[in-house]
């Protein structure tokens, strides 16, 4: 059995990254304050920028990111781990990924998640978006061993496919990581039902640090960052206005209780797919 206390932070990202850092930093040392050993940051947790142009050339190198580095030595300075939610990185190739870094308490990345669904959709009155026009997909689902169990890395768009936790989940993940930037239309209509389907579906806590409210050129977020137990049970909800910490309790033994109780990961069973 694990135990221990996580947090998720709540952000509302502008467009400079150098702000960014010093608004998350005193966030990230209220949830080390409050008892958490594992926090959860936001996607895009160091910079929002709606201009597809700007935000290419503002892609920085893993390696060279200001980000990486602040919130690294933050993570060694508090001994805690820190889940970075996302980062806007250009990898060797020049190519450009929305990558989720996990930090350990000695500083050190343990391991790296690039986000595989974009978010390219119209929801209509104006409002659409293209990730795919600057970001190339990831490749390749993650689950990393934390002393307090296995976490399963996933980002915001990703939540939408069912599919990949219940991977995780067999992959042995028993916490889900939703770091996010929903918007504030599709947040209102779906976030907390998805992201309770999740942990229902896996019998999975699920940690979902978001943003919250106005950014650049006039883009909303949804806010209400997540924490919710194997059950489906919300137990830390930020609410949908500005910028916090939320912290619970998670235990593994409540994971392997849910999964007692609906032993659904054991019952897969192969069917023909139906002719389209």
């Amino acid at each position: 059995m694990a135990r221990c206390t996580v947090a998720c932070v709540q952000t509302s990202a502008r467009r400079e990254i150098g702000a960014n850092i010093d608004a998350v930093l005193p966030l990230i040392r209220e949830a080390h304050a409050a008892g958490a050993v594992l926090i959860a940051l936001p996607e895009n947790v160091a910079m929002i920028e709606p201009d597809q142009a700007l935000q290419r050339e503002k892609a920085i190198a893993e390696a060279d990111h200001p980000a990486l580095a602040a919130f690294a030595a933050e993570a060694a300075a508090l001994g805690v781990w820190i889940l970075i939610g996302s980062l806007t990185i250009r990898r060797d190739d020049g190519r450009i990924v929305n990558r989720s870094l996990l930090i350990d308490g000695q500083g050190r990345v343990v391991v790296r998640y690039d986000k595989i669904h974009l978010f390219d959709v119209d929801l209509g009155n104006g409002e659409n978006y293209r990730e795919s026009a600057v970001i190339a997909p990831g490749e390749k689902a993650v689950v990393a061993a934390t002393p307090w169990g296995r976490l399963g890395l996933s980002v915001c768009y990703d939540l939408r496919f069912a599919h990949l936790y219940r991977a995780l989940a067999k992959a042995g993940a028993q916490i889900l990581a939703i770091p996010a930037a929903f918007t504030q239309t599709t947040g209102a209509a779906h976030w907390h039902v998805l992201a309770r389907a999740r942990a229902i579906e896996t019998g999975c806590y699920v940690l979902a640090p978001a943003q919250s409210g106005v950014h650049a050129q006039g883009r909303r977020t949804f806010g209400h960052s997540l924490i919710i137990d194997p059950w489906g049970a919300i137990i830390a909800d930020a609410g949908g206005d500005g910028v916090g910490v939320i912290t619970a309790a998670v235990d593994t033994e409540a994971v392997a209780d849910a999964r007692r109780r609906i032993p659904s990961l054991d019952h897969d069973r192969p069917f023909a797919s139906p002719v389209p």
